[in-house]
């Protein structure tokens, strides 16, 4: 049994579909109503960092002097397998951004270009009514409130801003090796 919901998690990570929506719940909630894009990947793995990790999101609202609950986080959300982080090469960011944004783009869920050497991304209008589906339904509707906490907390931040912010908050971060399982 132990092994079954192992394998069942495992898969539920591989599967690129929940990435996706918390991704499309954040840059709709980033882009609000100025339909403003989220400036660059590294921005966009920062601004997911807080939304994907619920404790780190109460330690980043702590330091930028807000009540943590606010983040509204449940006890069981402290423990799960989802709140493990491995320590990847620019830090916890998943590796899969870029194909998590082609399939959004693929989709027509999102708009991508380059500016300089900065991909600026932000949701279609059939994106922006994907992302509000998604906020109504009740398995992502705690998800989709965090979404809006987070771009309207760390989402005027600069990209390097917004690492430097990270890397003071999470000191333990920078200080780990490549593969490693972060306890935060």
């Amino acid at each position: 049994m132990a092994l079954e919901l192992a394998r069942a998690l495992a898969a539920t990570e591989r599967d690129d579909h929940l990435h996706m929506a918390r991704l499309l719940l954040l840059m709709a909630a980033h882009a609000g109503t100025k339909k403003r894009p989220v400036e660059g990947l590294t921005k966009l793995a920062k601004l997911d960092f807080l939304l994907r990790y619920p404790n780190c999101l109460e330690r980043a609202l702590v330091a930028d002097g807000r009540d943590p609950a606010i983040a509204g986080v449940k006890e069981f959300e402290r423990t799960t397998i989802e709140t493990k982080m491995i320590r990847f090469r620019y830090g916890p960011w998943d590796h899969r951004y870029r194909r998590w944004v082609a399939l959004l783009a693929a989709r027509g869920l999102v708009v991508a270009s380059v500016v300089g050497k900065t991909v600026n991304i932000w949701p279609t209008e059939e994106g922006e009514a994907m992302a509000a589906a998604l906020a109504d339904s009740l398995a992502l509707e705690d998800l989709a409130k965090r979404a809006q906490l987070v771009a309207k907390r760390f989402g005027n931040r600069s990209g390097t801003g917004l690492k430097e912010f990270v890397y003071q908050t999470f000191p333990e971060l920078t200080e780990m090796k490549w593969g490693e399982e972060i306890e935060i």
